[in-house]
């Protein structure tokens, strides 16, 4: 009669080649993806001021003739506009750091407004701000 182990599982050495071939992918994939949370926070602020809002903003203003005193006639409609047909954004949202989006209408750097984000410092200036005119230097 012969008696057959049954080998079932996994041992030892097996899973700490397993471990040690994960770890090395870790070690080369993680590198690449440390910093590109600011690029896409960077990217994001980016799409809301030349897409999202800029176009609102220019849709209120073939609708109106002007671009609006305030970010906040593109959610709801001004005593003062007879021709609004908005809402133009479903909401105004912050950027992706959680402060306010800065607009001046009308703008210093444009002819008709200004938009930007502080950034991540969330004060004017440090060369983080993300703009409207494009002087921006993200880092």
């Amino acid at each position: 009669m012969k008696l057959y182990r049954n080998n079932k599982g996994f041992t030892l050495v097996e899973l700490m080649l397993v471990v040690i071939i994960i770890g090395i992918l870790v070690a080369m994939v993680v590198p690449r993806l440390v910093g590109r949370t600011e690029q896409a926070r960077v990217a994001a602020a980016r799409a809301d001021i030349e897409a999202n809002i800029g176009s609102a903003l220019d849709l209120y203003e073939l609708d109106n003739g002007a671009y609006p005193k305030n970010l906040e006639a593109l959610l709801e409609k001004p005593a003062d506009e007879p021709n609004w047909r908005g809402p133009y954004l479903k909401k105004m949202s912050k950027d992706p750091w959680g402060n306010h989006y800065v607009y001046k209408c009308p703008g210093t750097h444009n002819v008709d407004y200004d938009l930007y984000s502080y950034g991540k410092n969330g004060a004017e200036g440090g060369g983080d701000d993300i703009t409207s005119w494009g002087e921006e230097t993200p880092k």
